[in-house]
């Protein structure tokens, strides 16, 4: 499958092509988000002359030659060749580059920009004074990309050699479920919320889900299997998002095993995790809810959960079943592990549910003058609702609808109000006046007006 989605990130980085003399733009995001595939696709559509180089492990010389190489197919005039003569060190590359942008616009990508920091550190630094330099850099213009989170963010930072220097920062995060529909397009909405809740919406894993086969037949190819695609995926995000404090895959499992607020964290890694998590919440690695109604400044009633479906299934359904898998037992557990997936499934889409409402709400669907949707639960943890949809017409806020997801085939819409309102009663004094939101899988029946009936053909449309 070719390039999807994307819209308002290219719209972005057009944006920022077309400014007069803009400085430089700054891409960054998670391992396997699809920063790269994005710069390219922004690159071939902008029809830019583009010398892209990805940083390696490479020692600077050879970090040096190997971008001296791609830059002798785009620079043509003058009489250097940079593959005869190669770049000495980053100022001499970056003069080069600069004197072949003087007549038509150079479009220069340095991607992984974190790894060449390593085999570089001078790099930020020299590229600051050749941004400030008086005579200025001409028509090129920079992309710096990295995957290193803690160390794109650092770079924006006040102190940083490069603070100020971007005009634009752009962060690429995973697909929103209806963006990640557009990559199941033969697939029944039903099937899509399944595939997003096992792999989320990284763009990688969504291409490795064939879609001709079955859900278990997909299970057993990328997670049943020693060595399965899915299986050392979760066991890298671990790995390499260990920059996010000092223990991120303790903090994970605790809140993937139920230790979802801060002092049951704490207790169970016996240390603070106060760092840890609020890396982990920068990451969208875990996120931090509470009550719609709540002030975050204000309220102890705060707690975590994994915010990413796919960490969500590795540390969860997937991690029951592990040790069955690496003896070789996948063909036997895939359809026990499919069938105890359904608690993980239903949490998964009840957020989508109101990603879902914030949609509708961002188009004008759900009223004038929504301010805040989200999940609302009373003091001792009980009558929850899904989804809470915040109006402010004057000064204070009022619910003005309230929803519930239900992973289940269908749902009775009229049972389900009923419920609904009496949870209801502890935000409003009308409950009448409310619209329920009522979501199933495939069909809401027993619709009457005041009523709105949603299901995964709604929420995962493309």
């Amino acid at each position: 499958m070719g390039f999807v989605n994307r819209v308002a990130e290219l719209a972005r980085l057009q944006e920022w092509w077309e400014t007069a003399d803009a400085r430089p733009a700054l891409v960054w995001g998670r391992r396997r988000v699809g920063k790269t595939a994005l710069i390219t696709e922004f690159a071939a559509r902008s029809g830019a002359r583009t010398l892209y180089h990805i940083g390696g492990t490479r020692p600077a010389p050879a970090e040096l030659a190997a971008l001296s190489v791609r830059a002798a197919s785009v620079t043509t005039t003058g009489s250097r060749d940079p593959q005869d003569r190669p770049y000495r060190d980053w100022d001499d590359a970056l003069e080069h580059l600069a004197s072949q942008a003087q007549d038509s616009p150079l479009l220069l990508i340095l991607d992984e920009f974190p790894e060449l920091m390593k085999s570089s550190p001078e790099l930020p630094g020299v590229l600051r004074a050749f941004l400030d330099r008086p005579e200025g850099v001409g028509r090129l213009r920079l992309i710096v990309c990295g995957s290193a989170v803690r160390t794109m963010w650092e770079m924006q930072e006040y102190r940083a050699p490069l603070y100020g220097r971007f005009d634009l920062a752009l962060q690429v995060h995973p697909f929103r479920p209806h963006e990640a529909a557009m990559m199941l397009p033969d697939l029944a909405p039903a099937d899509r919320a399944v595939v997003y809740g096992v792999v989320g919406g990284t763009p990688l894993y969504l291409s490795w889900w064939r879609q001709e086969l079955t859900i278990e037949q997909n299970l057993l190819r990328l997670a049943g299997r020693p060595g399965a695609p899915l299986l050392t995926e979760g066991e890298l995000v671990l790995a390499t998002e260990a920059e996010a404090g000092e223990y991120p895959a303790a903090v994970l499992q605790a809140v993937a095993n139920g230790k979802t607020r801060h002092h049951e964290i704490a207790d169970a890694l016996g240390a603070d995790p106060s760092r840890t998590l609020r890396q982990l919440v920068r990451l969208r690695l875990l996120e931090r809810v509470l009550p719609v109604t709540e002030s975050e400044q204000r309220t102890r009633r705060k707690i975590y959960r994994i915010a990413d479906p796919f960490l969500a299934f590795y540390l969860g359904p997937l991690s029951r079943y592990r040790a069955d898998i690496e003896l070789g037992a996948g063909p036997d557990v895939v359809q026990a592990l499919y069938e105890a997936m359904s608690e993980h499934l239903g949490q998964v889409y009840e957020e989508a549910f109101r990603d879902h409402l914030r949609r509708r709400a961002a188009a004008g669907e759900l009223g004038p003058r929504v301010v805040a949707i989200g999940p609302w639960w009373k003091d001792d943890g009980q009558d929850e609702i899904d989804a809470v949809v915040l109006a402010e017409p004057a000064r204070t806020r009022v619910p003005v609808l309230v929803g519930e997801a239900k992973w289940s085939r269908t749902v009775d819409a009229e049972r389900l109000r009923a419920r609904l309102a009496r949870r209801a009663a502890n935000l409003t004094g009308d409950v009448e006046a409310l619209t329920y939101a009522m979501c199933a899988r495939e069909e809401v029946t027993h619709v009457r007006e005041g009523v709105l009936p949603i299901t995964a053909a709604d929420v995962f449309r493309p």
